[in-house]
């Protein structure tokens, strides 16, 4: 039998989480036919799955890219980015990233948890960096890069029975991947996975 789903019931409950063995993800997982290069050398990236206490829940910030962005535009994802010469981890680069894209001060968060990495078709390996936003701070979408910035419940894109597999073609091939939509935000693909993964580690 699959394992039970639990309720995110407070931060206890996800600290106690993130500090289980979870498995690295990525983009390929539901590909299994993908054969990947020997010795390809992925970037090293972080994003920053910030999270807010609020009277109905927490809840979990994300980002709808900007339309005229080159690469994932108007796709949904967490704010971050690859890891620069001037930062000192993925997990620097996350907080740096999240202040310039939606204006959260690295001070305002406070760092519980990390998953385990995720292999990016675009050749990045992403770590999701989980932190809680400790105080009030005014968002600021970066212009050109960020269209919105938003939030949703945290048990609902925690919670398996939400989540769907769906397909479309990708450079010649059917791909498949996780989507868990909410409301008008059709939320999939790696930033879909990652949060799938950490679904699978709360159980």
């Amino acid at each position: 039998m699959p394992p039970v789903q639990k309720t995110v019931h407070d931060l206890g409950h996800i600290r106690a989480a993130l500090d289980r063995r979870g498995r690295p993800s990525s983009d390929f997982d539901l590909n299994p036919e993908t054969v990947l290069p020997e010795g390809r050398r992925l970037r090293p990236a972080g994003v920053l799955a910030a999270v807010t206490e609020t009277p109905t829940g927490l809840q979990l910030i994300l980002t709808k890219r900007s339309s005229a962005l080159k690469h994932h535009p108007g796709q949904i994802a967490f704010p971050g980015g690859k890891q620069d010469e001037g930062d000192a981890d993925v997990t620097a680069a996350a907080l740096r990233e999240a202040e310039e894209e939606i204006g959260l001060p690295r001070s305002h968060v406070e760092v519980i948890g990390h998953l385990p990495a995720h292999e990016t078709v675009t050749g990045f390996v992403v770590t999701p960096v989980i932190g809680v936003v400790a105080r009030p701070f005014e968002v600021v979408p970066e212009p050109g890069e960020v269209d919105e910035v938003f939030t949703v419940p945290l048990s609902h894109v925690l919670n398996a029975d939400n989540f769907v597999i769906e397909g479309r073609r990708w450079r010649g091939t059917r791909r498949h991947y996780y989507a868990v939509p909410y409301g008008p935000y059709y939320i999939w693909g790696a930033t879909a996975r990652m949060l799938r993964a950490w679904t699978d580690q709360m159980t």
